[in-house]
């Protein structure tokens, strides 16, 4: 096990100023600098493949997919989908405006936030603390890096390998626990962007207040999915599911909480998944050739074999306790609202099914409870689709598929309520990281000080009269 040196709060202070003097002189402005930065992003990465997917399956237990599909490659594809968009996503941009301000040069530009900081968590170490700081370099800002501490293996090298490949004076990593973290977050920062439990954004979100700091909170919560037993394929849709659920032993932020499915669907279902189980895992989860990921640690562990000990459902596939902090993925069957496996975000390999009447008993029980990240719909109905997209609340709408939309970067990722708020991936980064600063010039000539002169004291009842026609705008009837 990788043993972390913490940063000393004095040096994580001296850190802030550099990052904050780089970015007053302006060195993180010019684009080439920027695009210089981005390349070094991607040559880090695939120059140091082998050592990322090594921490990743020291920290997690992944196999080389489940570290090359959702964190390497991304990586490197988003480092070089912002290089070939930074000139586009900085132009200033010339909104239409009515007529009579048409000279006045209207313009939007994108300026840097300034010097911001992400605090990026455990369960995808890698992905989830470069997107942001691919954002932060294309927009222009100074970017301080803390990993999470319970990814050893992944912090220390990412703490190793930043200052390596890029300008040290712009970009740092700093290591440490709570005491670290409350130091960094007394510190003025122009953006914060935190991705990981509900409990820290909340801390996290206060802090900010304090210094009145714009913040992205990428949190989770229980992601719910529907399965319509009436129109949709059952094997499909347990296969992705399951799918889905697998990935890092189901401790993911979009990963699949919990499947509604209509009741008389329910034992269908349960076969769906018996078959993907299978040709999954032909020898079991637990056998050495399935490389299942593990739980981070004894806690995690413990905490997941104890919601399989306290559910009043049935545990009617895997769900056995092996060697390495590996679990079986569980499918749970005949679950209640409030049974233990529902009192909160699962993030674990467990996937408890609960039985509805229909679609709408479905929606009720989603509508009751706090806002999702994702909900997941398995469908190919207009009208169950409609009911979901009108009826419900949630930071995103994924219809016959699971976990995939994170790769989807012309959409942005992002929650609402209290699974977060604001959002990134692709230009939605650079967004986060960029101020829509706006601008005028009103030309200072005879034409147009003749247009505004009726503005000025003392006032007149002509210009009253002018200056009211907005007021008096007729208003259509519908």
């Amino acid at each position: 096990m990788t043993s972390l040196k913490y940063t000393p709060k004095q040096h994580i202070t001296e850190i802030h100023s550099r990052l904050s003097k780089t970015f007053r002189e302006g060195r993180t402005l010019p684009l080439e600098y920027r695009r210089k930065q981005l390349l070094q992003v991607a040559r880090l990465v695939q120059e140091n493949a082998d050592d990322i997917m090594a921490s990743l399956k020291a920290d997690l237990g992944r196999h080389p997919f489940e570290a090359i599909l959702p964190e390497l490659g991304p990586m490197v594809s988003s480092a070089l989908h912002a290089v070939e968009n930074l000139d586009k996503w900085n132009s200033p941009e010339k909104p239409q405006v009515e007529a009579w301000r048409s000279g006045w040069d209207t313009t939007i530009f994108k300026a840097p936030k300034g010097t911001v900081l992400s605090i990026s968590p455990w369960n995808f170490p890698w992905v989830l603390t470069i997107l942001p700081l691919i954002g932060a370099i294309a927009a222009g800002c100074t970017c301080l890096i803390k990993p999470s501490e319970h990814a050893q293996a992944s912090a220390a090298l990412i703490e190793k390998l930043i200052p390596q490949y890029l300008d040290p004076d712009a970009y740092a990593v700093c290591l440490g626990a709570v005491e670290e973290t409350t130091h960094v977050l007394g510190l003025k920062w122009d953006h914060i962007f935190y991705t990981g439990s509900t409990s820290v954004g909340r801390i996290i979100a206060e802090a900010a207040a304090k210094q009145l700091t714009p913040v992205t909170l990428e949190l989770g919560g229980q992601s719910p999915v529907f399965v319509d037993g009436d129109s949709t394929d059952l094997e499909i849709a347990a296969k992705r599911i399951l799918w889905g659920k697998q990935q890092n032993a189901g401790q993911v932020c979009v990963s699949p909480n919990h499947v509604f499915v209509q009741e008389q669907y329910q034992s269908a279902l349960v076969e769906a998944f018996r078959k993907a189980y299978d040709s999954f895992w032909p020898k079991g989860p637990l056998d050495s050739s399935s490389e299942m990921a593990c739980m981070l640690n004894a806690r995690h562990y413990e905490r997941n074999k104890s919601l399989l000990s306290r559910t009043k459902g049935k545990v009617v596939i895997g769900g056995e306790a092996g060697q390495d902090l590996r679990i079986e993925p569980a499918i749970v069957t005949g679950v209640k609202l409030d049974d233990p496996l529902m009192e909160e975000e699962i993030f674990g390999p467990i996937l408890p099914i609960i039985p509805v009447a229909n679609v709408d008993a479905a929606i009720s029980h989603i509508q009751s409870g706090s806002t999702p990240l994702v909900i997941y719909i398995f469908t190919e109905n207009e009208e169950t689709k409609n009911k979901f997209v009108q009826r419900t609340q949630s930071g995103q709408l994924i219809l016959n598929e699971t976990f995939a939309q994170v790769a989807v970067y012309e959409i942005p990722f992002g929650g609402q309520g209290q699974s977060g708020y604001g959002s990134y991936l692709g230009k939605y980064t650079f967004d986060t990281f960029t101020h829509q600063r706006g601008y005028i010039n009103v030309p200072a000539d005879a034409r147009t000080e003749g247009f505004m002169q009726g503005r000025y004291p003392p006032y007149s009842a002509p210009a009253l009269e002018f200056f009211s026609q907005a007021l008096k705008a007729k208003i259509p009837d519908a």
